[in-house]
């Protein structure tokens, strides 16, 4: 004989109140090498609560890009007229291209109780915070255990010049330069115990009291229940 439900409605509608809750702007950043796509790529195969921000950029699209899929491409013109109205959330000029996201997508997903994940450096990270949505913002830096792994990473890819490496080893180490800045920071030595690590925080700053409106009305409804059983 199956069991019954005998939880009364009112209790279901109240638990479902307390289910829903703002959405996150989690940023992940590491200077180049550290593991933060691949993070990125993990986190977002199998968490269906977790999207991508799609950016703007005024760089043209490369062979099978799509726009409104990889980047949304604009001209100089129209991604100005965005900064200018304060359409874009942050944005920086990367040689001679420029790059934003836009506030507006972003904002509807984190009111929908969805979480945006942004793989942004630490300047697009400082503007996040200050945004109109920056008390949504969660930051982790993911640093490299070693300068040495660092370097031997990058040149297991394969791809770049010893002079785009060492571009990118200087960079690296400003980059590293603003891991107090951020809300947690992990060091990558271990791939699958990093992704475990992040996804800790993302159920913990999920569950965080100030994210969770419903509460208030929950407790209040065990308020209720405490005074008409001793009325």
């Amino acid at each position: 004989m199956q069991a019954q439900n005998t939880t009364p409605p009112a209790h279901d509608a109240a638990r479902a109140g307390v289910e829903k809750r703002r959405g996150l702007l989690f940023i992940l950043s590491s200077p180049s090498g550290a593991g933060k796509s691949t993070l990125s790529r993990r986190l977002l195969a199998d968490d269906e609560a977790l999207g991508f921000s799609i950016s703007v950029t005024t760089r043209k699209p490369r062979p099978g890009e799509e726009d409104g899929v990889h980047y949304h491409f604009r001209e100089r013109a129209e991604f100005d007229r965005m900064v200018g109205a304060g359409e874009l959330l942050e944005h920086a000029e990367v040689f001679g291209n420029c790059y934003g996201t836009p506030r507006g997508p972003v904002e509807a997903k984190i009111d929908e109780g969805r979480d945006v994940l942004f793989d942004v450096d630490w300047q697009g990270g400082q503007q996040l915070r200050n945004s109109a949505l920056g008390d949504a913002v969660v930051s982790v830096f993911i640093l490299p255990p070693s300068i040495a792994e660092l370097n031997r990473r990058l040149r297991a890819r394969g791809s770049d010049s010893d002079e785009v490496i060492a571009g990118r080893m200087a960079k690296s180490r400003d980059e590293i330069s603003h891991w107090a800045e951020y809300d947690y920071v992990l060091v990558n030595d271990d791939l699958d115990r990093c992704e475990a690590e992040i996804r800790a925080i993302l159920a913990a700053e999920r569950l965080r009291r100030a994210r969770r409106p419903g509460l208030t009305g929950f407790v209040q409804g065990l308020d209720r229940e405490f005074r008409e059983g001793l009325e």
